[in-house]
């Protein structure tokens, strides 16, 4: 929800437009397409969205191989482990790529040759995680630490550990000591390697998942996992359940203009800027402004001598706060859900709906 009101739990940001003409998705999908690397994607998602994922799909002439439905929301273990077990039932030693539907990547060239760099790492036995160099002391991300280069891993290195985001002098430290790299999400590894290491690092999740899948039914074009086998699992993050755990992990860094677009300074960061320093989308006049996030879906917006900050309209509401202090958005989604004034807004928002 930090980047509400665009992102809502009725419109959450992997279907939004938020740097182009295409959503979070698309770009997503699209940059997995290559042939010569990639099979047609696998889809793992919440079935409140099936219908998004399947039209925004179809927009862009992406045909999934599977749109993998889980009946309630497990964070990203679960999905992984899913997505291996389906990928196992033909082909054990396939490559599973892992690329959340949510982030940005602004250089796709760089990033297909990190993949072919992580490829090699993850062919013999490794799981890879890619790791974007920082810019600046950035604590809204988590960081990996590299250790030594792996050898004849054609630019891979030993994972040393991973770390959860930190405070303001502890990333300062990270910048410097030139050792530290942001987490970004994406790994690549067997299907063969990730099921062991689901057995020996999280096995709960594992029995959950087989069990869920084996009993799972088609419904047009998805696959529904099987609720209640699905649910007695965990709720747990890939990064927790194994990167945390292996003895068997790697790192791949990358300068592909990476970001997760997990606030508006994300994003300003990630954006192009005019030559004050501003980003401007949508019908917006700027007079002396610099450093600011100004974006409208619906009504103009003019805005005269702001300095950092972000200004985001759209048919439901409109936020307006410093660039700074846009990771804390959480506190405003949580005031509006408690106050009554807000009460026909946060139920309108939080519609689910488009099922």
């Amino acid at each position: 929800m930090r980047l509400w009101p665009v992102s809502t739990p009725r419109h959450p940001k992997p279907f939004v437009r938020l740097a182009g003409t295409k959503t979070l998705l698309q770009v997503t999908a699209e940059r997995v397409t290559d042939p010569s690397r990639f099979t047609p994607p696998l889809v793992v998602c919440n079935k409140t969205h099936r219908f998004l994922v399947a039209e925004q799909l179809q927009q862009i002439g992406i045909r999934p191989q599977r749109i993998v439905l889980e009946p309630s929301p497990r964070n990203t273990a679960p999905a992984a482990c899913t997505a291996a077990l389906v990928l196992a039932e033909n082909r054990a030693d396939a490559l599973l790529m892992l690329a959340p539907s949510d982030h940005l990547v602004r250089d796709v060239p760089g990033f297909l040759t990190a993949v072919d760099r992580g490829a090699e790492a993850a062919a013999r036995g490794r799981i890879v995680t890619f790791g974007a160099n920082p810019d600046r002391a950035e604590t809204g991300y988590g960081y990996v630490e590299r250790g030594e280069a792996i050898d004849g891993g054609a630019g891979s290195f030993c994972l040393k550990r991973f770390v959860e985001k930190p405070d303001r002098a502890t990333a300062e430290s990270y910048l410097a000591s030139g050792r530290y790299l942001w987490n970004s999400g994406m790994f690549l590894m067997s299907a063969e390697r990730l099921l062991s290491e689901m057995e020996s690092c999280a096995p709960a999740v594992l029995a959950a998942c087989r069990e869920a899948l084996a009993a799972a039914t088609v419904d047009e074009d998805f696959l529904r996992l099987q609720e209640s086998a699905f649910a007695r699992q965990p709720s747990v993050s890939f990064d927790i359940a194994v990167m945390e755990r292996t003895g068997h992990g790697a790192v791949v860094p990358i300068d592909i203009g990476w970001s997760d677009v997990g606030c508006w300074d994300a994003l300003y960061q990630a954006a192009d800027k005019d030559d004050r320093g501003n980003v401007l989308n949508g019908e917006v006049l700027a007079v002396d402004c610099d450093n600011s996030y100004l974006q409208s879906a619906i009504l103009p917006i003019a805005a005269l001598g702001l300095e950092g900050i972000a200004v985001v309209g759209t048919a439901d509401a409109l936020l307006i706060c410093p660039r700074a202090r846009s990771q804390d958005m959480g506190i405003v989604v949580d005031r509006l859900a408690g106050d009554p004034r807000f009460a026909p807004l946060v139920r309108h928002m939080a519609d689910e709906s488009v099922e």
